[in-house]
């Protein structure tokens, strides 16, 4: 009985505080202060969300507590033979199809964001296949030179999928998006399960102490700052370019990757 009490409470503190809605909130809403900072001409403090939760936001948020709540954060309080990283990714890939389903007129291209998101989960299942583990703390402990190649190439096609999952670059004219600047509460969620997945699967596990503490938090930033250069970057060359290098590149990028997938799966047998 003490067990299973001990079991609640932690499961609890892991959704509620850390590495789970807390975590989640107190580090998204940083990086999206400097998202709409680095993204306006003119500065002005945004809108708060809206004080009640719409359906979006709440779906959003459970779908992301479950993915974080996977990670190989340290000092996570769930432990790691229950974590997995399939559970990670479809938390994820959950939260876009949640606000295509119920804000349609905010999302454009769903079929564009179908495409980017197979692609992204290419690269979160890539390096599981030869190490036969969905235990997130493994994936990002494998250090063999083999597999080297096939990780830097889903790296980077999983840095190549965020901006758009995360909706930084635009798929549709300026006029079709809202004009007004609010802090989006989705994006607020969805930052630290995005980044922290990508630390988890190809960063080697921090230690559990206040060091590893930083250290994971660190490349957490560090993943957001490049998405959000990125971001800003595509948002000066305007949607049509984006939509193109989604369309004519990433495909055949992606199926780059699978070729390494297959490759290295049979080499490294």
């Amino acid at each position: 009985m003490i067990q299973v009490i001990v079991s609640i409470a932690t499961h609890a503190v892991a959704l509620l505080l850390y590495p789970g809605l807390l975590a989640m909130v107190a580090f998204g809403t940083l990086v999206e202060l400097a998202w709409l900072r680095f993204s306006s001409r003119e500065w002005e403090w945004p809108v708060l969300p809206r004080r009640r939760p719409t359906p979006v936001v709440a779906t959003v948020a459970l779908c992301s507590v479950l993915a974080a709540v996977q990670l190989a954060a340290p000092l996570n309080p769930v432990p790691g033979e229950e974590r997995s990283i399939v559970l990670a990714a479809v938390g994820l890939a959950f939260t876009a199809w949640a606000e295509l389903a119920l804000t349609v007129e905010f999302v454009a291209e769903p079929g564009l964001l179908l495409l980017i998101q197979v692609c992204w989960l290419l690269a979160v299942l890539g390096p599981a296949v030869q190490p036969e583990s969905l235990r997130p703390q493994v994936l990002g402990n494998v250090l063999v030179p083999g597999l080297l190649p096939l990780k830097i190439a889903c790296a980077f096609l999983y840095l190549l999928c965020l901006p758009p999952l995360l909706r930084l670059w635009p798929f549709a004219p300026a006029g079709e998006r809202r004009g007004k600047r609010r802090l989006d509460a989705g994006r607020i969620l969805t930052w630290f399960p995005y980044c922290g997945l990508f630390t988890t699967l190809f960063i080697t596990p921090s230690s559990d102490d206040a060091i590893g503490l930083l250290r994971f938090f660190g490349f957490d930033f560090l993943v957001a700052a490049i998405v959000i250069a990125a971001g800003l970057l595509m948002q000066r060359r305007g949607p049509a370019i984006a939509r193109g290098l989604y369309v004519r590149a990433v495909p055949p990028y992606a199926a780059l990757v699978l070729a390494v997938v297959v490759a290295t799966s049979i080499l490294m047998r």
